[in-house]
């Protein structure tokens, strides 16, 4: 055992550059709830930036392809981007099939998503995090950035594209399983469904952001609307690699020692309880990725996940358009004005991602709560589609609501679920199953992802009605895939009632 001179210094080696900067500002240690700050903040601006680069196509698709027909309405003449080379659109999207060509693109980003969402998981648990996720931003920020790189070289070679969002995608991947795993190795299960629908709030964060930079971009050219989220991206992946500590080994500290010189209040044990708390960590072994199917609600509440990202990620590669190709009271928004107000559906998302995971906190009951959310989605979509086109008020305020029901189940599962089942009791304290479970559950959700967005390139051409008839079929099919689960909350529930009240009982007799 080394003497404490010699501890100090291997744990001041074992610091990032970053962490020691704020040391040697704050001059002196950093405490572990400051350790704990960072990670929430890192962790937050970084899967931010992941989906304010996912964001900007959507945007642009109505200046690729803006005399897209739609269902035979008469479309104004769009407002145009100064550019000789430009002129109606941008080939070979401004075609007969550009709305099922960009359909087709779509399809090819979230496919190598999903497909890489699986490895990123299987790699994520038997790698440096940090790192990984490092590499993971800096290959998303130089893919974005090469789609808009063909506004100012004149590509129009539908293939570049194509490959360039395969690999997009590919790299996308590494986010999510990384995050969730580096806030686990953090953070306590006291109220994880509502701390988790907070921190969960920097996806719609991400997607407001990359609507408005996106649309605020399209003045000078579409190009830059990839590139500028692009850039941003490679900054906050630098914060990552400077600032981000994976776990509490990994920088020496202890929740132990920082404790010691506080008082302890009532209730501390279940807080600063680890989320992954293994007795030996030495001798842990990453759970295989079978093993990891077969964990009890990992599949169904993957195959869940795939229906609501399904109706999610259509609204989110294609309101913009939709909103810009659907006349409002009368008249049709500019593509800038459609791209602002679809954050609106983020925005909703931001409050039903918090209430799902308060609610589903102060009821034990995440099935009940998800599938609930999902059959709410039902009537709200119905509306949104009915009266959307009312006036731009009530457009507002509808796509208000459906955001919040839609995003609201997906924020549950990608994160209080997806931690609770990485850290199931069946894994006996395994702490090297979170990245695996994660990446399981949102690579399944992926595959629907995908598909939904692919589907409606085809379908809208001929009626969105179709559309968002296909999406309320989706959103039951979620519940339902709930409702063994649901069904066995329910009888806990109950069981626990009858418990309850049967000492009441005995003292009055």
């Amino acid at each position: 055992m080394g003497s404490a001179p010699e501890l100090s210094l291997k744990r001041s080696s074992s610091k990032l550059l970053g962490i020691r900067a704020i040391e040697y500002l704050k001059g002196g240690p950093v405490s572990f709830k400051t350790h704990q700050a960072i990670v929430l903040i890192v962790t937050f601006l970084a899967y931010t930036s992941y989906h304010a680069t996912r964001k900007t196509t959507s945007i642009v698709k109505s200046v690729l392809d803006p005399q897209s027909s739609d269902i035979g309405l008469s479309l104004p003449k769009k407002k145009r981007i100064s550019s000789s080379v430009l002129g109606n659109g941008w080939a070979p999207f401004n075609e007969s099939n550009g709305t099922s060509l960009l359909g087709d693109v779509d399809v090819a980003f979230l496919s190598f998503y999903a497909l890489g969402m699986y490895f990123s998981g299987h790699f994520g648990d038997r790698c440096n995090l940090r790192i990984f996720l490092t590499v993971g931003m800096l290959g998303t920020a130089l893919f974005t950035s090469l789609f808009g790189v063909a506004y100012w070289a004149n590509i129009h070679n539908f293939y570049y594209f194509l490959v360039v969002q395969m690999i997009a995608g590919l790299f996308q991947s590494t986010g999510w399983p990384s995050v969730v795993a580096v806030v686990g190795n953090w953070f306590g299960k006291s109220k994880r469904g509502l701390i988790m629908g907070i921190w969960n709030a920097h996806t719609s964060v991400g997607n407001i952001t990359g609507s408005l930079i996106a649309s605020a971009m399209l003045c000078y050219g579409w190009g830059w609307s990839f590139v500028v989220p692009g850039l941003m991206m490679a900054f906050v992946g630098l914060m990552v690699f400077f600032l981000l500590p994976v776990a509490p080994e990994s920088v020496g500290v202890s929740r132990e020692e920082d404790e010691c010189n506080s008082p302890k209040k009532s209730g501390d044990e279940e807080v600063n309880e680890p989320l992954l708390a293994p007795e030996n960590p030495a001798e842990e072994e990453p759970v295989g990725f079978l093993e990891a199917w077969k964990i009890p609600g990992v599949a169904p509440f993957a195959l869940c996940l795939f229906f609501a990202k399904l109706v999610a990620y259509t609204f989110l590669y294609w309101l913009p358009f939709y909103v810009s190709h659907t006349a409002i009271d009368g008249k049709y928004l500019s593509s800038e004005t459609s791209g602002t107000l679809s954050t609106l559906f983020d925005v909703g998302g931001v409050l039903g991602g918090i209430l799902a995971g308060h609610i589903s906190d102060h009821l034990d009951a995440r099935a009940i709560t998800a599938a609930s959310f999902m059959y709410c989605a039902i009537p709200a979509l119905f509306f949104y589609r009915s009266y959307g086109h009312v006036s731009l008020i009530v457009n507002a305020a509808l796509m208000f609501i459906t955001g919040m029901f839609v995003n609201g189940p997906y924020a549950l599962i990608t994160t209080a679920v997806s931690a609770d089942l990485g850290t199931h009791k069946s894994l006996r304290g395994n702490s090297r199953a979170l990245a695996t479970v994660t990446a399981i559950i949102d690579g399944t959700g992926s595959i629907g992802a995908a598909i939904g967005p692919l589907l409606t390139g085809y379908i809208s051409a001929k009626s969105w009605s179709a559309v968002f008839t296909m999406l309320m079929i989706a959103a039951l099919i979620a519940g339902l895939l709930l409702t063994r689960l649901v069904m066995a909350e329910v009888a806990a529930k109950i069981e626990e009632s009858r418990s309850n009240r049967a000492p009441e009982c005995s003292l009055d007799v």
